[in-house]
C-alpha cells in the first residue's frame, strides 16, 4: 500500500474537499483524485462521496481512516528509528577502563541530553568497517596502523596521547624506583597477555621493542585485566605496562606500584576516526568537546610510533 495514496486520503478527510487537500500538500487536484482512485481500487471499496459541499466519507472510509493514521504514526516512527538526530550517538573504544571510555564519561557529563551507545569492537578494521556501513558513528583508535591507510571517506583527528607507566609487585627490581627511564627496562620481562598479531596495539608494541630493545612477552592466555594484576603482584620477575588512566583496584595486600617511565615516555595515541559523508549531528558536539578538553598530544618528551599521524 502506497503511503503517499493513505497520506493523501487521511488530508483529505481532514480538509473535507480535494481541493484544500491539494493545496495543503502541493499537489494539483488531479493528483489527489488520482491517489484516492489508486488507493480505492487497492482496497477494493469506495472511500469518498462528491457532494456539493465537498467529499464526504462513506462508511468504508470512516472505518479505514483511524487505521491510515496509525499506517502514517508507524511509518513515522520506523523513520525516526533510523533518522541520525533522533537515535543514539554511536561510539567504539578499545576498551571499558582506557582513557577513551575516560573520553566519553566526560562528555557524557557536559552533554547529558545527547543519548549515547558505547561499543567496544575489536580491531581497527572491525572499526572502519562498521563506521563505512553506519553500525557506529565514530571510533577512538590508534592512527593509523602501518601499511594500512584509511579509506578517502574516513576522517580522523588525535585527540589524546595516553601515557603509559610500569606496574610492578612489590618484590620486582625496579619497586624502588621514583621513576624509570627506558634504558633501564631493557633486559626486564614485561608481561602483556591479549596482544593480538595485525590489531593496531600489536602494532605499536612491536614498534616499542623495536625502538628501544624491550622484552615484551605475550604468552599466555589472557584472562582479563584482574588475572594480570594478580600475576605481577606475586611474581617479582614480571612487570607490565598499564596506563595512568587506566582504571584499576586491587587489594591492598598486593602492593603493586606505578612507576613513570621517562626518557622518553611512550604514550599510546588515541583518534577519533567518523565517516565523512553521514555524520551524527551529535558528532560536531563531540568534536568541540575534546578539542576543548582532551588536547595533551605530540608533548616533548614523549614516543608514539612514525605511522602515528600527527595531527
Amino acid at each position: 500500500m502506497d503511503l503517499d495514496t493513505v497520506r493523501t486520503f487521511v488530508t483529505a478527510a481532514d480538509a473535507g474537499q480535494f481541493q484544500e487537500a491539494a493545496a495543503e500538500l502541493a499537489v494539483t487536484q488531479q493528483a489527489v483524485s488520482k491517489r484516492i482512485a489508486t488507493l480505492e481500487r487497492t482496497l477494493g471499496v469506495r472511500l469518498f462521496t462528491r457532494t456539493a459541499r465537498g467529499a464526504e466519507l462513506t462508511i468504508d472510509g470512516q472505518a479505514f481512516l483511524p487505521h491510515a493514521r496509525e499506517l502514517l504514526r508507524v511509518a513515522e516512527r520506523a523513520a525516526a528509528s533510523v533518522r541520525t538526530g533522533r537515535r543514539p550517538l554511536r561510539i567504539d573504544v578499545i576498551n571499558s577502563r582506557g582513557a577513551a571510555s575516560g573520553l566519553l564519561r566526560d562528555f557524557h557529563r557536559a552533554h547529558p541530553e545527547i543519548e549515547l551507545d558505547v561499543l567496544m569492537l575489536f580491531d581497527i578494521e572491525h572499526a572502519v568497517s562498521a563506521i563505512r556501513s553506519g553500525t557506529i558513528d565514530a571510533s577512538f583508535r590508534a592512527v593509523a596502523a602501518p601499511g594500512r591507510p584509511f579509506p578517502e571517506d574516513i576522517e580522523s583527528v588525535r585527540v589524546l596521547d595516553e601515557p603509559l607507566q610500569l606496574l610492578t609487585g612489590p618484590a620486582h627490581a625496579l619497586a624502588g624506583a621514583r621513576s624509570v627511564t627506558m634504558a633501564q627496562l631493557v633486559g626486564h620481562r614485561i608481561w602483556m597477555p591479549g596482544i593480538v598479531p595485525g590489531t593496531e596495539w600489536a602494532a605499536y608494541y612491536d614498534d616499542l621493542v623495536a625502538e628501544f630493545g624491550l622484552t615484551i612477552e605475550a604468552t599466555g592466555p589472557n584472562f582479563g585485566s584482574d588475572a594480570l594484576i594478580d600475576t605481577v603482584a606475586d611474581t617479582p620477575a614480571l612487570a607490565t605496562f598499564m596506563s595512568e588512566q587506566t582504571r584499576l583496584v586491587w587489594p591492598a595486600d598486593h602492593g603493586l606500584l606505578r612507576i613513570p617511565v621517562t626518557d622518553p615516555t611512550p604514550v599510546y595515541p588515541h583518534s577519533l576516526l567518523w565517516h565523512r559523508d553521514i555524520p551524527h549531528p551529535a558528532l560536531a558536539t563531540l568534536r568541540a568537546h575534546l578539542a576543548a578538553t582532551a588536547t595533551r598530544h605530540g608533548v616533548a618528551g614523549t614516543w608514539v610510533p612514525d605511522w602515528v599521524i600527527p595531527r
